[in-house]
């Protein structure tokens, strides 16, 4: 492909990357610490609101979006082997990939789901939120990292193109 369609879908892949880095950082920096402050059986609620609320199409669309340029990332980097950019595509892509889309699929889902069943007006609610609350959060904190560095990757695999 021409360098001026890399050079486009390369930087769109640095940029939906750090897009979902921030959405990832307000979920741990801001609305988890928000849902703490109310009491367990309201936070089971809101974050049950907020998992029906994401999908949507402007979510979905930075989401699956950033996975599919990432992808395109990766075969770039295959195609550029041996050039000093390969490396940070394909790093930059596959932290991407696994950080948010596999991490998202195999860990934050199922537990979402789980919270969805959670009867919010039980004692049981307290203890299933704090589990919940900790060990999603936690996770949470990888997909904002990985996607992060999937930014820098991939705006460090332009910078090496000469």
């Amino acid at each position: 492909m021409p360098d001026s369609v890399f050079f486009a879908l390369t930087l769109a892949s640095a940029v939906s990357a750090g897009l979902m880095a921030g959405v990832y950082f307000a979920f741990s920096s801001m609305v988890m610490p928000g849902l703490r402050r109310l009491q367990p059986g309201e936070a089971v609620r809101s974050m049950n609101a907020i998992n029906v609320a994401v999908i949507n199409p402007w979510f979905l669309t930075a989401f699956v979006g950033s996975a599919l340029l990432s992808l395109v990332s990766v075969v770039y980097s295959f195609a550029r082997w041996g050039e000093e950019e390969a490396i940070y595509l394909l790093i930059g892509g596959l932290l991407l990939i696994f950080g948010s889309l596999v991490l998202t699929g195999g860990y934050h889902i199922p537990r979402n789901n789980a919270l969805a069943l959670v009867d919010p007006d039980t004692p049981e609610a307290k203890e299933r939120w704090e589990r919940y609350d900790a060990e999603w959060t936690s996770w949470n904190h990888i997909r904002a990292v990985a996607s992060l560095a999937s930014a820098i990757l991939l705006a460090a695999g332009l910078a090496a193109v000469e």
